[in-house]
């Protein structure tokens, strides 16, 4: 059980190995057998005996560096260092002799004459190796005093806002560097100088807030002194207890351990045995978790008869009845469809699988949608039809595997940063590279690495770029044909052939549809079909198009012409935003589908959870959210319960979602602070951080994790436990004694999810990658192993279809839109962190020619117009986008980057398409005029909501 858990892990000293052959040696007169290739230190650690070491770690390939693990071989002159000594076959070590005595202890105490000895202040006291290893050897005095030379007085850096670098404490193990190289990839520290005069560096601004340093906390983890320590540690002392739960931020469902005194939080660790990140981080997870106790949360429940008065603080009794009261007398007067709910992305599966329950058994409707549909909706749409299942194949450890990679409209350094740190170690380790993307991401060229194609695809035009890397494939040979013969529909693979091999589908014939060289597509095909095992990775560079459904099917039909699917290394994988978007989906958030991916015109999947939940339940697919929109504005939807998400902030063209939420005669939001959306609510009802939160996220691997509460919920009921009780007010009984009791009822009623439970994630340590059930009972790391989930691999036709937002007289640029390593989504959570001190506002990226045109320079105020809107940014002049591209993030509302996104969406989805906005961009010379245009707007609107007022207020008395 992994309910409490160490403080402290245990560390083997070097990276485990994974050999197959088998080595005997004897370590102090044990018998011992260790993979090839084991160090001697790991092999004595296996046996339970611990070496003394210092610059060693088993997270880090091993140095050699401090001398403190020497041992002695039989055999073997000298003292050589357990670190760096493989085993080899009849190998006689002693651990422990007098000599080696004499050695450590002389080895230890030229460390301390230069090292403050003030443990009973020091931060790490209690938790500090270097403390310990003092005791190990059996240090007791120093002959060598103060005197002379030193680096007591070292000045510490204290630039960075989470974590201090004390130079005096420093004992130069270069364990910060390593972890910066081999771990994060950022090759931000150096050792800077020689012999004494060595110290660490960060860069060549010597302060790690103004160096390269991305705020990993890799080096903080591997430091043994207190040299690198977090500030909350400085502050709150060591730590009493931990608990293991989930990150709450992307897709890639990190591992963490929650230190704690009591029920405040001292840091957050990674946890080494974490199966998705391996015992690393990024500075969201590791160090942005202090929105969870920050002011601006709201605490009590509140209500309001209309939205243009002040809000009152209610029991949460009487915000439950009167949010009931309400939807019920919107359904009397309007019909059971006037109603619907939205699920988030941020909440637990078994509190998201609550609330769809919720809208389907209480309400009585199917208009129940979730985020996804604004992000991934394409994803499950395309790979269903293709290969039978909603979700990624692969594990992330697979890339280790891989040996060519197509990133293709993802930015994982910002986005999935724990992701692309691994990904960037199989880089360097000759793994090839090809970029898809209208921006020159950091994957084109960073430290150490270097993309061997940057495809720089117009935005738009995705899919014409596949189709034209297809058209390679199969006209020049390369398709997999034994694997396509054995595991695809013939038909549909013939079609598919056919039409790819068109004139018209080459890449010299979509050369000026995509802006991509012909040259390059060809060889990057080449590349991708011809070096072993391909893998594709994308994003919402790729979703969140007109044509997101029909490119998500192309990557598809690449992975399978190629036979990259079913075993290591190969595979389609979607990068997935939020925390739980996956998850979100398995738990049956769209309104045509049940948990695990079943439609609801199943009579036989529909009468399963009949009879679970004792109700009746519409055969007919309910509103999605864009539906619900406009149903709201034309009369017909009246009432909205929204768990977790801003759609204000989030959701495109944002004056129709204002319109719409105008509209509405209810609108109950819940989440942990006064969003955007709350503005146009008449209920409150405070959420909860993950850190009061007890359930499961899924992530992008498919990988059901542990959430484990370490506080308790602040508000006083957890978000299930506030769904359950509308449910009971609205006349359904919802009754649950703990999460737990969820999870159950979703495996019985989910074939995916039939063997998950919380008993059996804790078994398994590091979570289920479903499906889990009776044939997979301990998951399914990778899918589509002998054949595919639908059976037969359908190849799709993939035509382009122009998008009709395109450049035009009136609006020349194309707006992109992403995201940044500092913040996170709508910025909720990170914009209430120091965060903000790396980006503190949305920016447009311009290339320097197209502000040149326009008379731009970096920092001018720039206005932003296109055909839904218009809105005021800051400039920032790179070459990072290409010419007729501007891009920006939406992580702040007051930059109002969604008042210019439009209505067009994906075909099959509705998936908005953010990625590709016409606009025009001039600068703007009175900016205080500019700057007034969202905020005019929202006066606007809340004009529009005083004169709906009295018509609602008329409703309900006629109600």
């Amino acid at each position: 059980m992994l309910e409490t858990i160490a403080i402290r892990e245990r560390d083997y000293g070097t990276p485990a190995r994974t050999s197959t052959e088998v080595v005997n040696l004897t370590i102090d007169g044990q018998p011992c057998q260790v993979p090839a290739g084991t160090s001697v230190m790991h092999a004595a650690a296996q046996a339970g005996i611990n070496i003394p070491k210092l610059c060693a770690t088993d997270s880090l390939e091993a140095f050699g560096s401090c001398r403190l693990c020497l041992v002695q071989i039989e055999g073997r002159r000298g003292y050589p260092a357990s670190c760096t000594t493989p085993v080899e076959e009849g190998m006689v070590i002693l651990t422990e002799t007098p000599k080696l005595h004499d050695l450590r202890r002389n080895v230890m105490e030229l460390y301390i004459s230069d090292h403050p000895l003030d443990c009973l202040t020091c931060p790490a006291n209690g938790n500090c190796e270097l403390q310990d290893m003092a005791g190990v050897v059996g240090l007791r005095n120093v002959r060598y005093g103060f005197d002379g030379a030193n680096h007591l007085n070292d000045a510490p850096d204290e630039s960075n806002p989470y974590f201090t670098y004390d130079p005096s404490k420093c004992i130069v193990c270069s364990r910060c560097v390593r972890a910066c190289d081999d771990i994060q990839g950022t090759f931000a520290l150096t050792v800077d100088g020689m012999g004494f005069n060595s110290r660490i560096a960060a860069g060549q601004n010597d302060s790690f807030l103004g160096s390269d340093c991305v705020s990993c906390g890799a080096c903080v983890q591997a430091c043994p002194t207190s040299s690198l320590m977090e500030k909350t540690v400085i502050m709150m002392g060591q730590a009493e207890h931990a608990a293991i739960t989930t990150c709450a931020y992307c897709g890639v469902g990190c591992a963490f351990k929650a230190e704690m005194k009591g029920q405040e939080v001292v840091r957050m660790v990674p946890w080494k045995d974490g199966k998705a990140n391996r015992g690393h981080s990024c500075v969201k997870g590791r160090f942005a978790w202090g929105y969870a106790t920050h002011q601006d949360r709201i605490l009590k429940p509140m209500i309001r008869a209309s939205i243009t008065e002040p809000w009152r603080e209610v029991s949460w009794d009487e915000a439950i009845d009167y949010a009931a009261s309400e939807l019920k007398r919107i359904q009397a007067k309007y019909g059971n469809n006037s109603i619907g709910g939205l699920t988030s992305s941020r909440c637990t599966n078994e509190e998201t699988y609550l609330v769809q329950k919720l809208v389907r058994a209480a309400f009585g409707t199917n208009n129940v949608d979730t985020c996804a549909r604004v992000c991934h909706s394409p994803t499950g749409y395309g790979l269903k039809t293709t290969m039978g299942e909603s979700a990624g194949t692969q594990t992330f450890d697979s890339v280790m595997f891989t040996d060519v990679v197509i990133m293709m409209g993802a930015n994982p350094s910002a986005a999935h940063p724990v992701f692309a740190s691994r990904l960037k170690r199989r880089l360097r380790e000759g793994a090839k590279l090809i970029v898809i993307d209208p921006r020159s991401i950091e994957l084109v060229d960073a430290p150490h690495i270097k993309a061997d194609y940057h495809l720089p695809v117009r935005p738009g035009t995705n899919t014409a770029l596949l189709t034209a890397m297809a058209h390679v494939i199969a006209t020049e040979g390369l398709i997999d044909e034994a694997f396509v013969a054995e595991r695809c529909e013939k038909p549909a693979f013939e079609q598919w052939r056919d039409f790819v091999s068109l004139p018209e589908n080459s890449p010299e014939a979509t050369e000026h549809i995509t802006g991509v060289s012909a040259k390059d597509v060809r060889e990057a095909s080449y590349l991708f079909a011809t070096q072993g095992n391909g893998s594709i990775y994308y994003g919402l560079g790729v979703t969140e198009h007109s044509q997101g459904s029909t490119t998500v099917m192309a990557i598809a039909n690449l992975a399978m012409a190629t036979g990259n699917l079913g075993r290591e290394g190969v595979g389609v994988n979607p990068l997935r935003g939020q925390n739980n978007v996956q998850g979100s989906c398995d738990m049956g958030s769209f309104p045509h589908e049940l948990p695990g991916y079943r439609h609801v015109s199943n009579d036989a999947v529909r009468s399963q959870f009949e009879q679970d939940w004792g109700v009746s339940i519409q055969s007919e697919p309910g509103l999605r959210i864009p539906n619900m929109f406009d149903a709201a504005i034309s009369g017909t939807f009246k009432g909205l319960y929204c768990q977790g998400e801003d759609i204000m902030q989030s959701d495109p063209d944002t004056q129709h979602v204002a319109q719409a939420l105008a509209s509405m005669e209810c609108v109950i939001v819940q989440d942990m602070f006064l969003n955007e959306t709350a503005k146009y609510a008449h209920v409150f009802l405070p959420g909860t951080s993950f850190l009061e939160k007890d359930g499961t996220f899924t992530n992008a691997e498919r990988r059901v994790s542990r959430v484990r509460k370490v506080m308790e919920p602040k508000a006083g009921l957890g978000d299930w436990e506030a769904t359950c009780a509308l449910s009971n007010a609205m006349g359904y009984p919802m009754h649950y004694n703990h999460p737990s009791e969820i999870m159950d009822e979703i495996a019985r009623l989910t074939p995916t999810f039939s063997g998950v439970s919380f008993k059996k994630i804790d078994e398994m340590g590091g979570g289920l990658q479903w499906p889990c059930n009776t044939e997979a009972p301990d998951g399914t790391p990778t899918m589509h192993v002998d054949e595919f989930v639908r059976g037969k691999g359908r190849f799709m036709i993939t035509k382009y279809v122009p998008s009709d937002e395109r450049s035009t007289r009136k609006f020349p640029l194309l707006l992109t839109t992403g995201r940044i390593l500092s913040q996170y989504n709508v910025g909720a959570q990170t914009r209430r962190t120091p965060n903000v001190l790396w980006h503190n506002e949305d920016l447009l990226e311009m290339h320097p020619q197209d502000a040149e045109d326009r008379g731009i320079k970096a920092g001018d105020w720039v206005g932003i117009q296109s055909r839904s809107g218009e809105t005021v940014l800051r400039a920032d002049i790179t070459e990072r986008v290409q010419p007729g591209v501007v891009y920006t993030t939406f992580h702040f509302p007051e930059s109002g980057a969604n008042v210019v996104t439009t209505d067009s969406s994906d075909w099959a989805t509705e998936c908005p398409e953010y990625k590709v906005t016409a606009v025009q961009a001039r600068l703007v010379t009175q900016p205080s005029e500019w700057q007034g245009k969202w905020s005019r707007f929202s006066d606007i609107q809340q004009k529009l909501l005083a004169e709906r007022e009295p018509e609602r207020d008329a409703a309900i008395t006629q109600g």
